[in-house]
């Protein structure tokens, strides 16, 4: 399938991967530590998709949010600890005493504290009258992260690992299919009927699946409603972007390679196998096994023809739909606009209506309150983010999109003057990016973060797992199991490099 001019690659490859998002970079950190020959392809200039950085004037600007699961020290869940572990790599991280502070409607103001006791505690007292029901519904979620927490989490693809869990823990596993079907939602409300608590659940999960609580997996909820206090939140000091830049010093420590500039515009089938991958120059890498870090999107609509899609992949695109992209602010501040306290995470919702709504609710990290060394000396960064539609940035002109995207900011930052009075005198340093950013930069289809389920789902029973019903391509990231987040998608690159490995024989 080589046209006449291609030009050859010089070697084959175990494995290919396409993309270095953190899911990417994870499945070939794991297989080049078993010994796999494996290629990275980036269409970018540095590694790690959402979780890169920038540089302007002085700041480090993290692409995507702060608040880092996964580098605990003990337990299982600690994945991207685990991961940098395989590849003899390791980060300096500082732990963060709040997850989230919380302004909400009513006046309705928390924290979610790392010590578990004084966020339940804080929570009661906003509503005392449901006390037990505040315990039973989290007592639940620790119960699926205890589980979670019990076994190595590798490929639920894989039979032998599955036998070799079960005998080792049942009970553990007994307790994870009980609630592989159930969503947060459903559990909440077994509990609860204060309509404002259930709302501040549904924020709870919001802030990490972009979706409300009816339509977040148990399992996922299980996870970080727990682990933000068993491991806790840990910013990775010199910012997101080290995460990515070391796993790569790793791979390429155990002869894995990467290659930046590397746009992949079609994977290359024989005889219905995915065999390997074309470039935008013309250039053709061949492996046997192809993984895609893009979205589902864009490996089944783009990389491969359209109107060959797989019916699995269609009946998938009809219970999912592509998550909203964001309009995000990169400020930098004089250190007068943070009140004395002022937590590294905020959510700011004026009214539950329209906490799903275009620029509803506000995202705010300030990682410069836990490493200064991100900004130039007497200088905060903050970046604050909301959800956006392509659809509300297509069709303008150059000079309609950059005045829209002025008076977007400007408004963004009124609202958000409610918590830092001062803001917008103290500013020193503003950059807007918008959906058509994040296309462009991120190579993600409509700039979206991932897929949402698109009506009410049982849990995690309908997202796909690494493999697909082409032979030889695998996908990996947020559009697989179990879904968005650095953790989760983390969790999804040991699950594809096991699946991977056990099908070479490594």
């Amino acid at each position: 399938m080589t046209g006449i001019g291609t030009a050859i690659a010089r070697q084959d490859y175990d494995v290919i991967i396409i993309g270095s998002g953190m899911g990417g970079l994870v499945t070939a950190t794991q297989l080049a530590a078993k010994g796999a020959k494996v290629l990275v392809l980036e269409k970018y200039l540095i590694p790690g998709g959402s979780a890169g950085y920038f540089e302007r004037e002085g700041y480090r600007f993290d692409v995507g949010a702060s608040m880092i699961f996964g580098f605990g020290t003990e337990g299982t869940t600690n994945l991207l600890t685990r991961a940098l572990d395989a590849v003899n790599m390791s980060l300096e991280t500082i732990p963060d005493p709040v997850q989230i502070h919380y302004h909400l409607p009513n006046n309705l103001e928390l924290k979610v504290h790392k010590n578990y006791d004084k966020f339940i505690d804080e929570l009661t007292a906003k509503f005392p009258h449901e006390k037990v029901g505040i315990h039973r519904f989290y007592d639940e979620c620790w119960q699926v992260f205890n589980c979670l927490n019990a076994m190595e989490l590798l490929s639920l693809e894989e039979p032998r690992y599955l036998m070799r869990v079960f005998f080792q823990h049942p009970f553990a596993c007994l307790g994870l299919v009980k609630y592989l079907p159930q969503n947060a939602g459903d559990i909440a409300r077994r509990y609860i009927s204060d309509p404002e608590l259930l709302k501040f659940i549904d924020m709870e999960c919001y802030c990490w699946s972009v979706v409300p609580a009816e339509k977040t997996p148990m399992i996922n909820a299980g996870m970080v409603f727990s682990d933000r206090h068993y491991g806790g939140i840990n910013y990775p000091k010199g910012g997101v972007g080290t995460i990515a830049e070391k796993l790569v010093e790793g791979l390429e420590k155990f002869r894995g390679e990467i290659q930046y500039k590397a746009r992949v515009t079609n994977i290359l089938m024989e005889k219905g196998r995915a065999v390997g991958v074309r470039l935008a120059d013309g250039k053709e890498y061949r492996a046997k096994r192809i993984v895609s870090n893009a979205t589902r999107w864009d490996t089944f609509e783009k990389l491969l023809p359209k109107n060959e899609m797989p019916k699995k992949e269609e009946r998938w695109q009809q219970r999912y739909e592509k998550s909203p992209s964001f309009l995000s602010l990169h400020l930098g501040v004089k250190p007068e606009v943070l009140p004395i306290g002022t937590e590294c995470h905020h959510i700011v919702l004026e009214q539950w209506e329209t906490m799903e709504d275009e620029q509803g609710t506000i995202f705010v990290s300030i990682p410069t309150l836990l490493d200064p060394s991100l900004a130039p000396p007497e200088h905060h960064i903050i970046h604050t983010f909301t959800p956006s539609y392509m659809k509300e940035w297509q069709g303008l002109s150059s000079q309609e999109y950059n005045h829209k995207k002025e008076a977007a900011a400007s408004h963004l930052i009124e609202r958000l003057e409610k918590i830092f009075p001062g803001l917008i005198d103290g500013l020193d340093y503003q950059e807007v990016g918008t959906p058509r950013t994040h296309r462009r930069f991120l190579g993600r289809n409509e700039g979206t973060y991932g897929p949402i389920p698109s009506r009410k789902l049982p849990g995690l029973l309908g997202m796909p797992f690494n493999r697909t019903v082409i032979p030889g391509l695998y996908c990996v990231g947020d559009s697989t199991f179990p879904g968005q987040g650095l953790n989760a998608v983390a969790f999804s690159g040991f699950a594809c490099s096991h699946r991977i490995a056990v099908d070479l024989g490594l």
